[in-house]
């Protein structure tokens, strides 16, 4: 039994021998990640430089890009780093940084849904009454929301983690899991199984009612509205559905891999599961929102197009 203090490394054992594909997969993992920088940074450009795109739902969709990159940085460099090596070891200082970094990312992705949610509630059913409610103060007070309550979080959980005695160090995931780690404790784990649970369920279910109720709302509008608020309705909240969806529908096969045994699944198939979240969310969300939002759309073009 040990302090994790005094565990070195961890050994994650969900890698194991491609042999010559490898080199096929790293190729695959790079290319994804160029991707993924390219159009999150593209995005955020072509909103910053704008000025017709200087309205809250745009700066929003900085807020949600700039914390793609955050996570996608903590994870796909550490991908490729372990495609390659013949020993899957990972130091126990970089495993809890991970650990904090990746699920702060989960955490103010899910806020940064639930305030653009909100944002697109007040513009279909109150908007004449929109830029009074969405003043300069209350977007920047809403994204230092998104992203402040995830870091205390974790800035909370972790320690609470790291503080536990191992029993062991083997991790059977592709990167560092914060249960995972748990999991491995011979020590009393009930303060973490419990504020774990707590701001688990206190967070999804304050965020959940906040989108049921506002989506509520807008499809009353819809139904009773005039053609155009449906179609305003249509082209602004399709993306936001369909990246929420796609989010929480990720994040529900990490959370069943986790707590139930998988070992009946595929090993490659556990391992796209347990990564979707993390990787088709940074790739998805930019292509959604740059081929569905006209502004968007427009001001790529004209910045593609030959003079």
């Amino acid at each position: 039994m040990m302090n994790s203090t005094q565990v070195s490394h961890f050994t994650l054992a969900a890698y194991f021998d491609t042999g010559v594909f490898k080199y096929l997969y790293f190729l695959i993992i790079l290319t994804v990640y160029v991707l993924i920088i390219s159009a999150n940074v593209l995005l955020i450009v072509i909103i910053c430089m704008n000025r017709s795109l200087h309205e809250p739902m745009y700066l929003f969709l900085v807020s949600l890009f700039v914390n793609q990159l955050y996570g996608s940085a903590l994870l796909f460099p550490f991908l490729l780093v372990q495609i390659l090596s013949d020993i899957h070891t990972v130091s126990a200082a970089v495993c809890f940084l991970q650990i904090f970094c990746l699920h702060s990312y989960a955490g103010v992705e899910f806020f940064n849904l639930a305030v653009m949610s909100y944002d697109r509630y007040l513009a279909i059913c109150y908007p004449l009454q929109y830029n009074t409610h969405m003043s300069c103060k209350r977007v920047a007070f809403l994204i230092a929301a998104s992203w402040f309550p995830p870091f205390l979080i974790l800035a909370t959980q972790t320690p609470l983690t790291f503080s536990l005695q191992l029993c062991g160090n083997i991790i059977n995931k592709v990167y560092c899991h914060n249960y995972s780690i748990v999991k491995l404790a011979c020590s009393d784990t009930t303060v973490n199984n419990i504020y774990g649970l707590f701001t688990s369920w206190i967070t999804l279910i304050s965020l959940l009612t906040l989108i049921l109720y506002t989506y509520t709302k807008i499809l009353r509008v819809c139904f009773s509205g005039s053609k155009q608020t449906r179609q305003k309705a249509l082209s602004t909240c399709t993306p936001h559905l369909a990246s929420l969806l796609n989010f929480f529908f990720g994040c529900m096969f990490e959370v069943v891999q986790s707590r139930f045994n998988m070992n009946s699944v595929p090993s490659m198939l556990r391992i796209f599961l347990s990564l979707y979240f993390l990787t088709c969310q940074p790739f998805f969300n930019p292509v959604l929102y740059g081929l569905k939002l006209s502004k968007i759309r427009h001001a790529c073009k004209s910045l593609f197009s030959v003079k």
